[in-house]
């Protein structure tokens, strides 16, 4: 009996059936619950892993030989976000000049107010540097942390509460400022919360979930050329 818990607590496949059961528990506890705000699938999914990987005392290393495979589907999914964007590519037209004002302008502001705010509570310049290009997709803000001469495996941390964070309080946010275009909701959601929002954006309304799509990967465009210039100006 043992040897088959232990083979099932180190087979790639019982991470992998894990993983996907916890995220479906949160679709169900979004969609039951409303799509209550704090109902985040990826949230209450890395919850339930997390949790269980502590209590059957198997380390993260074990987990990712089968978590590996869920994250090289990573790639494939961005890429699908192209098909929303397609259906809506009417929209785009519409919206090229305020696409082009308004990217540029959040990633700038995202890059600075980040690193002022770091600077006003006290912490070093490597922190500065970490925290900089959150805004971006986590491979994208680890690949630009890793050149500026931040810590790649923190500012993983920092875009993945980003995300999170973006999900959580930026639809209330935007319903309070009374902003109702589900153009202008979804390219806020994707500039600030990359992944995440855009997974929110989705849920919503397809429109929104296309933009979200465009602006998430723009941002991170843009975030990888300023950057750099950003941090020399402060």
């Amino acid at each position: 009996m043992s040897v088959a818990l232990d083979y099932l607590r180190t087979s790639p496949l019982t991470w992998i059936f894990v993983t996907l059961l916890a995220y479906r528990a949160g679709v169900w506890l979004r969609d039951r619950t409303g799509g209550h705000p704090l109902a985040q699938p990826v949230f209450i999914a890395a919850g339930l892993v997390m949790a269980l990987l502590a209590a059957v005392d198997v380390e993260y290393e074990t987990y990712m030989e089968g978590g590996l495979l869920i994250h090289v589907l990573l790639g494939p999914a961005t890429v699908a976000l192209a098909v929303p964007l397609h259906r809506q590519a009417h929209h785009l037209k519409e919206m090229l000049v305020p696409l082009l004002v308004a990217l540029p302008v959040g990633a700038i502001v995202s890059i600075g107010s980040a690193v002022l705010t770091v600077r006003a509570l006290g912490g070093d310049r490597a922190l500065e540097l970490t925290v900089a290009p959150k805004s971006a997709t986590t491979p994208v803000a680890i690949g630009i942390a890793d050149q500026i001469g931040g810590v790649p495996a923190l500012v993983a941390v920092f875009t993945m509460l980003a995300g999170l964070l973006g999900a959580v309080l930026g639809p209330g946010l935007l319903d309070r400022l009374r902003i109702r275009d589900h153009r202008a909701r979804g390219l806020a959601l994707g500039a600030v919360s990359h992944g995440v929002g855009t997974s929110r954006a989705l849920h919503d309304h397809p429109t929104e979930g296309a933009f979200a799509g465009l602006s998430m990967g723009l941002t991170a465009l843009l975030t990888s050329l300023l950057v750099p210039v950003v941090i020399a100006l402060l």
